[in-house]
């Protein structure tokens, strides 16, 4: 028997134009900081963003953002608090400074369960900050919400991208969307990735280059909004707004 909120979640979803799912294929490599800046960006160009934040083992948003004693609102489900104009959704809120070990099936139930639940309204974007990895969280994601699209963050570590290319050859696969690549915490600049990933016909979104100030200005979202990196990740989103508006 089909599980009944597959149905909910595709109603859940209705109003939401476009999902961009930030994703890395290791952890350590600032996707949460990409996404929730990313997400931040595009809510002050005039856009109605939702965040949710599905890494379930160590969830970041909530420190980046500074909203830990924030809390939903349950009304026929569950209404996504409102932060620094985002609509914010994330399992903390549920396991607070707990963390949470979920594998296989139970990592399937949280999805379904959290996708089920969140009432997001009418939004141009919901930013999703993807566990690092390929794993059940991914083919999930892909399952469960037809149109999502994906951004791949990488360090120009040759392991992080090789783990980020296994990540580009499961979802070309699959034919799930690639808005691009974004290659952060960049010390030296250099062409090698961006050329390996133009080579496999990915978009190359920029290179950030590592700026100190992110780690003082979490939690202060003005600060950090002020950064060079969020000057970057503006970039990328001015971007992301022309190729999917």
């Amino acid at each position: 028997m089909a599980d009944p909120r597959l149905e909910v979640i595709g109603r859940r979803l209705a109003g939401v134009k476009k999902i961009i799912a930030v994703s890395s294929g290791k952890g350590g490599v600032g996707k949460s900081m990409i996404a929730t800046t990313l997400a931040l960006a595009l809510s002050r160009r005039g856009y109605r963003v939702g965040l949710l934040d599905l890494d379930f083992t160590s969830p970041a948003t909530h420190v980046i953002l500074g909203v830990e004693g924030l809390q939903p609102e349950e009304e026929k489900g569950i209404i996504p608090p409102v932060a620094h104009g985002l609509r914010y959704m994330s399992i903390v809120f549920y396991a607070v400074d707990e963390p949470a070990p979920l594998r296989g099936a139970a990592v399937s139930e949280a999805i379904i369960e959290l996708m089920a639940i969140t009432r997001w309204g009418e939004l141009d974007y919901l930013v999703i900050d993807m566990p690092p990895g390929i794993g059940d969280a991914t083919l999930d994601m892909i399952r469960l919400t037809p149109g999502i699209s994906f951004l791949a963050v990488t360090t120009p570590s040759r392991v992080a991208f090789e783990t980020v290319r296994k990540l580009l050859r499961l979802l070309r696969e699959l034919e799930v969307p690639v808005v691009g690549v974004v290659e952060n915490m960049v010390m030296n600049p250099s062409s090698r990735v961006r050329s390996q990933v133009e080579g496999i016909g990915i978009p190359y979104l920029g290179a950030i280059v590592f700026d100190p100030e992110v780690e003082e200005a979490l939690g202060d979202v003005e600060r950090l909004m002020g950064t060079r990196f969020a000057e970057a990740v503006g970039r990328i989103a001015s971007e992301l707004s022309q190729q999917i508006p």
